[in-house]
């Protein structure tokens, strides 16, 4: 393996092959999709840090998957956004380095807090007499500590790895963020030994969290089928069916683009699914997990209830100040 001793300084991110007006649109759009998200994400950690009621094992997973999903679009939105509106297509050779290792680790980190999620409601579900023993906050802390740690552990030696590559082909990426297949195509140096790190690495985190997650549904199904009301057992598929279907999507996407023995013949093809897990998946994770969430439902109208009577108390002691002057005058 080489030392980086190219001279390469900065890449230019091609993006998508559009014309300038529809750029202007896109990046509109972006940004529109980008503060729906922060927003969203952000009344989810709110809400759960200021009621009580929200301090068990499942929102403290779901708080986490908010503040990973504001830390994981913030990796690739932003830069995306700033060359759109700037036509400045440039990054330098350190922050392309920086994009992909966090965009690689937050989604490593999201793989096992999905799967943790998953056997927390496998847990709540199917053992709930045992729950509070199964789930205390040491072992969610222990469990949240170890998806963190994980993802910062797998994702290191190969972005160290792609990083000591010389690039001496060119500096256009062929993508809107640094993904590995891009870069490893500019490469004059022999991948092979990067690519196939690559892929047992993606195989390992998406095709086992998948398969321990599907394990945790089966059990979870398989429990929901013995619930005697009609109505109790429609709505715990409901929700099982909404966190499947939102989880199927994520590890088919990851699994089209990074569980390929060659990235390098299907490049073409990764933009629209890579916006798909980058931006779209963000956006739908906080409405899915926890703002349609009957709990969460009858926080969010109490907290709109309380801050509807503030203003109106606040409204009214300010029009009484200012009626106060006008009151002594027309005495006087």
């Amino acid at each position: 393996m080489e030392n980086h001793t190219s001279a390469v300084e900065e890449f230019i991110l091609l993006g998508f092959p559009i014309r300038q007006e529809t750029e202007i649109l896109l990046s509109v759009v972006l940004l529109c999709l980008y503060l729906l998200t922060f927003f969203s994400n952000m009344a989810i950690l709110c809400i759960v840090y200021a009621d009580g009621r929200l301090h068990t094992p499942m929102y403290f997973f779901l708080c986490n998957l908010s503040a990973l999903d504001l830390f994981f679009t913030s990796v690739t939105v932003p830069k995306m956004l700033q060359n759109l509106i700037s036509g400045d297509k440039s990054i330098s050779f350190a922050g392309c380095m920086a994009q992909s290792y966090f965009y690689f680790f937050l989604g490593t980190v999201e793989f096992f807090l999905l799967t943790s999620m998953s056997y927390d409601r496998y847990a709540a579900i199917c053992s709930p007499l045992h729950y509070p023993i199964l789930m205390s906050s040491r072992v969610c802390t222990q469990m949240m500590m170890a998806c963190w740690l994980g993802g910062f552990l797998s994702i290191l030696f190969p972005t160290i790895m792609i990083s000591r590559l010389s690039y001496c082909r060119s500096n256009v990426i062929d993508h809107f963020f640094c993904d590995s297949g891009p870069l490893l195509e500019l490469s004059c140096t022999d991948t092979h030994l990067v690519e196939l790190i690559d892929f047992m690495l993606s195989s390992l985190v998406i095709l086992g969290s998948l398969t321990l997650m599907m394990i945790s549904y089966v059990f979870i199904i398989s429990t929901i089928l013995r619930i005697p009301t009609n109505t109790g057992r429609n709505k715990a598929f409901s929700t099982c069916a909404t966190h499947l279907t939102l989880v199927l999507m994520s590890c088919s996407i990851s699994i089209f683009i990074y569980v390929t023995p060659s990235q390098k013949s299907t490049l073409e093809m990764h933009k629209i699914p890579a916006v798909l897990s980058s931006i779209v998946n963000p956006l739908l994770n906080p409405f899915i997990y926890t703002l349609r969430n009957d709990i969460v439902k009858k926080v969010l109208r109490e907290t709109f209830s309380h801050s509807k009577a503030l203003v109106f108390y606040s409204v009214g002691r300010l029009f009484l100040i200012c009626a106060a002057p006008c009151r002594k005058r027309s005495v006087a």
